[in-house]
């Protein structure tokens, strides 16, 4: 996912205080392309938000003074969950803090794992688990791939790579947005505390690089990852 333009737009964060504070993590528990991209989306969103980047190489640290003073934190896409919890776990009470305080969290792919208990932050009403290993998976492989969704009663395409699918528990007063086509959670928004978390298993925020580099065919989603956006900010 090398994302030419975004790399260059999002080299730095410019440092803003007109907007709500959105961090979106960058480090070593992503990929390059995949934090610009999530930058992006939320700097495309009606919600006006200073977008940031957090994380060890960054201006703002991933530390309790800086994530408190946010409105929201995005765990972007990456590698694998066993590598990236090590790297990012002692965020797991700050981040509770700051959601159940009324913050919000966006987590898309690996994000989407994290959001989970074993391991993980435990924002979710229930776990996570790999989709491409349960019965009728339409993609069984981890590499690039392109997934249907039934997303809100519409047929829709997305980018995928061994994304997660969400095990929700029943009556926890969330909202599933999307199913893959084995009726598996594939994005959702549930409560914490008085915050919100919102999650997907693929990537609505890829751009036409995404698919390029991959050689998939183009399949914009953008205006998803936007209405995930509003659904975790409502």
């Amino acid at each position: 996912m090398r994302l030419r333009g975004l790399l260059d737009r999002f080299r730095s964060a410019p440092v803003r205080t007109d907007g709500p504070l959105a961090l979106v993590y960058r480090g070593p528990a992503t990929v390059p392309g995949c934090p610009e991209s999530v930058a992006a989306l939320l700097a495309s969103s009606r919600h006006g938000f200073d977008v940031r980047f957090v994380g060890p190489r960054e201006e703002l640290k991933l530390s309790p003074a800086v994530l408190a003073g946010a409105t929201l934190y995005a765990q972007p896409g990456g590698g694998t969950l066993e590598d990236a919890w090590p790297v990012v776990r002692r965020a797991r009470g700050p981040l509770r803090d700051l959601v159940a305080g009324g913050g919000r969290y966006l987590g898309f792919c690996l994000g989407g794992y994290l959001a989970g208990a074993t391991p993980g932050f435990g924002l979710l009403p229930g776990d996570t688990d790999r989709w491409i290993d349960t019965r009728g998976a339409t993609v069984t492989h981890d590499g690039d791939a392109l997934v249907r969704l039934d997303w809100c009663g519409r047929d829709r395409t997305l980018y995928f790579q061994d994304g997660p699918h969400f095990l929700l528990d029943a009556g926890t007063g969330g909202t599933v947005l999307a199913r893959y086509p084995n009726d598996e959670v594939a994005a959702a928004v549930t409560p914490f505390g008085a915050g919100r978390v919102g999650v997907v298993g693929p990537h609505p925020e890829a751009g036409p690089d995404w698919f390029d580099d991959a050689g998939l065919p183009r399949a914009d989603a953008r205006d998803l990852g936007l209405q995930l956006i509003d659904e975790v900010m409502a």
